[in-house]
């Protein structure tokens, strides 16, 4: 019989295994279709997911879910994450090579270090501020995209947008951290929301055409292990991890997997200043998390 820890284990290494590739799967749902139609398939199939299992669940929505109070909160919520959030995610993705891309979203977790102290009266600690020092700078070498003797930035308004992706979704997580709803209540809810606002979009911006080609298969793959399940794997392992350090810390691995994929599924030739930018940016995480948060409120 499988202990609950080893269970975990099984849950977060899928769990990292699903998100190594979803980088791969955003450049190639980008190939043929623009970034709002991107969002609205995979809004739609994660949406699908939330139902069927509180369908599964056979639990109804909790009333409170009702009320005036929580419908603005899950309106808000929603177009933080997944509208927002994504829209500037998906924007950058079709202006930066993956490589560049995906490490320079990976910062969000200084970014909410930076949030807390004015949102959460966090305390900035030295080991705060050397973070923020050391992911800044591996995301400047990033931005290079190689070019770090003559240094330039070929797409500043790529990096922009990563980076304040990364930012609202540092202010989903303090506002989600401090609802207690039911967690899949909160996201079915969250990704109605969206839904509409993502529908709305799409038709003033002229992108309800779909063709069905292999981005649209990139588009649902996204929407089921982006957007969809792997939340729910991640939180299985949170649960049945004896300590959430145990499963939490390997989410680490998540950007250097990616980068194999990158290279030889997506065939981007990889630049020293990718993976150096990279270590700096996840050793500045690292040093960040040396007071261990509460990873039972993160959703990713």
């Amino acid at each position: 019989m499988i202990s609950n820890q080893k269970k975990a284990y099984i849950y977060a290494a899928l769990t990292v295994l699903f998100w190594s590739t979803v980088a791969t799967a955003f450049k190639i749902a980008l190939r043929e279709y623009y970034f709002i139609q991107l969002l609205l398939v995979a809004n739609f199939i994660s949406l699908l997911i939330f139902t069927c299992i509180i369908l599964f669940r056979k639990k109804q929505l909790s009333g409170a879910s009702f009320t005036l109070k929580y419908l603005l909160l899950s309106a808000l919520q929603g177009l933080l994450n997944p509208f927002f959030y994504y829209l500037l995610l998906f924007k950058a993705y079709s202006l930066l090579p993956a490589q560049v891309a995906q490490p320079a979203n990976f910062i969000w977790p200084v970014m909410l270090m930076l949030l807390s102290v004015p949102l959460l009266n966090q305390k900035v600690r030295i080991s705060g501020i050397l973070s923020l020092l050391i992911s800044f700078t591996g995301v400047v070498i990033l931005a290079s995209q190689g070019n770090i003797r003559n240094y330039s930035i070929p797409e500043p308004f790529g990096i922009g947008l990563a980076l304040f992706s990364s930012v609202i979704w540092a202010l989903f997580w303090i506002i989600n951290m401090r609802d207690k709803r039911d967690n899949v209540e909160k996201l079915f809810l969250s990704f109605l929301f969206s839904m509409i606002f993502i529908f709305v979009t799409a038709l003033c911006t002229d992108n309800l055409k779909f063709s069905v080609n292999i981005s649209l298969f990139a588009s649902v793959y996204v929407g089921v292990f982006e957007m969809g399940i792997t939340f729910i794997f991640w939180l299985k392992a949170l649960q049945l991890s004896a300590s959430t350090d145990k499963v939490s810390n390997l989410v680490y691995l998540t950007p250097f997997l990616s980068l194999i994929l990158i290279r030889f599924v997506l065939g981007e030739h990889l630049h020293v200043t990718s993976i150096i930018g990279l270590l700096m940016v996840v050793s500045g995480i690292i040093i960040q998390q040396t007071k261990k948060p509460d990873h039972k409120n993160i959703l990713y």
